[in-house]
């Protein structure tokens, strides 16, 4: 009986080790991350949406704030004084000259009856505000998840080409093979094998150009999802072979109508418009006096000379209370108020031609978005159609160049042409499949296939 090399019955077994330790530890698996996932990581990760969700939540801060506002103050304060020398006793109002120690505590209460309806307008303001980084926080959401299947996209259509590149360098390789060995028999020129070769070399660039393509796609995607480029993963390609169901008869006029209805953008621009609307009436209240309740008690001790009594019995004698009215009526303050309305009403003026300037954006974008679905559903079925013509006529010449009826050149011209129109109908399969999610997404539809 034949012994085994040690050597590589080492190896085997560490292999096997390896591989049996793959199956049953599936952390050393790749993790595989589908659409839906990528969506939900980057709505779970991406920092610019904490800062939006951070910024809603000031603002919530601040809506809760106005509204405690509108409840009365209520503040204690005391006090300690040392005096030296001759001095007023702070009780009985008498020159003393003697160092004494005095000390005083008091409850005060103030409430605002009317500023103006200032108070009510901050708080409708600040609702408005908190809509708007809402509104905010959705835009932001809703363009990360766009760009996330655009990045998810570009990787599918990587990996197709890698493939189609690698079917390619195969068949160069069949190619050159058989070239080589008619050179040895004398039936091809050298002519003939160094077209070949420089089919393989051709088609190896390709290869590599498509490698590195699928590795700045996954690099582009992981650091959208926020994850550690170092730490690998693969996409999960979803069922979109079928185009056909692609619906590209969408009316730029109707897709605007809905989009401009619930789109993020336009609803940011709506209620930052009407957050500045509140600003006029809140500048508005500098115009109106300004009428507070105010109230409280107190009490106070000293240990003058005039002030003989016990601490507890000052405090109870000297106990005050009192209750009374401010009206601040404003006159002339630099005509202050003035000022304040009319750039606040420059500041609304601004945000009107604002959303209306989101409008005509969203229009333009949105047209732009129909025409570039129609031309890549076009272009997806001339490309389709010039790769099965060129399929075929690959096939001909291939059999026709395998009986002597055809030169290397002509034969390398047609595998060249495939090559370039198999790339062409891969790149415009993904632009329609792309382009018909930007439809979807202006439309708030879920972008899923």
């Amino acid at each position: 009986m034949k012994h085994p090399n040690p050597k590589v019955f080492y190896r085997y077994s560490v292999f096997a080790l390896l591989l049996a330790g793959s199956i049953m530890n599936p952390i050393f698996a790749q993790e595989r991350i589908t659409l839906k996932r990528a969506t939900e990581l980057v709505i779970e990760n991406n920092l610019q949406i904490k800062q939006a969700q951070f910024s809603e939540a000031i603002s919530e801060e601040n809506l809760s704030q106005s509204k405690l506002a509108l409840y009365p103050t209520l503040n204690a304060n005391t006090g300690l004084n040392f005096n030296f020398g001759r001095s007023i006793d702070p009780l009985t109002n008498q020159f003393i000259n003697q160092a004494i120690s005095s000390t005083s505590g008091n409850v005060t209460s103030n409430t605002n009856l009317f500023q103006g309806f200032r108070r009510m307008n901050e708080i409708s303001q600040n609702k408005l505000q908190l809509e708007a980084d809402k509104s905010n926080t959705q835009k932001v959401k809703n363009d990360l998840v766009l760009a996330v299947v655009t990045n998810y996209l570009s990787v599918l259509n990587a990996q197709d080409l890698l493939i189609a590149s690698q079917q390619q360098l195969d068949i160069a390789n069949q190619q050159l093979d058989i070239e080589q060995k008619f050179f040895d028999v004398g039936n091809k020129t050298l002519a003939d094998l160094s077209q070949a070769k420089s089919q393989v070399a051709t088609a190896e660039l390709n290869v590599t150009n498509a490698k590195n393509q699928v590795d700045l796609s996954f690099l582009n995607l992981a650091q959208l999802l926020e994850r550690d480029p170092s730490v690998s993963f693969e996409v999960e390609k979803p069922q979109i072979d079928n185009v056909s169901s692609v619906n590209a008869a969408y009316s730029a006029v109707d897709v605007f109508k809905t989009a401009s209805l619930n789109f993020p953008d336009i609803k940011l621009a709506e209620y930052r418009k009407q957050v500045l609307e509140k600003e006029i009436d809140i500048a508005r209240g500098g115009y109106f006096p300004s009428l507070n309740l105010q109230s409280g008690f107190g009490t106070r001790y000293s240990n003058g000379t005039f002030a003989n009594t016990s601490f507890a019995a000052q405090v109870k004698d000297n106990f005050n209370q009192f209750i009374g009215f401010g009206l601040s009526i404003p006159i002339f303050n630099g005509l202050a108020a003035k000022s304040n309305v009319r750039r606040a009403n420059i500041n609304f003026q601004n945000a009107m031609l604002s959303e209306q300037l989101a409008k005509n954006n969203l229009n333009k974008v949105i047209n732009q978005a129909v025409y570039d679905l129609r031309a890549a559903e076009k272009r997806y079925y001339s490309a389709l159609t010039a790769y099965e013509s060129s399929k075929e006529a690959f096939n001909v010449i291939q059999q026709r160049y395998a009986v002597g009826l055809v030169n290397s050149l002509d034969f390398n011209q047609a595998q060249t042409n495939l090559n370039r129109a198999q790339f062409d109908q891969i790149q415009a399969r993904y632009d329609l499949i792309f382009r018909s999610k930007v439809i979807d997404y202006y439309l708030g539809n879920p972008i899923t296939f």
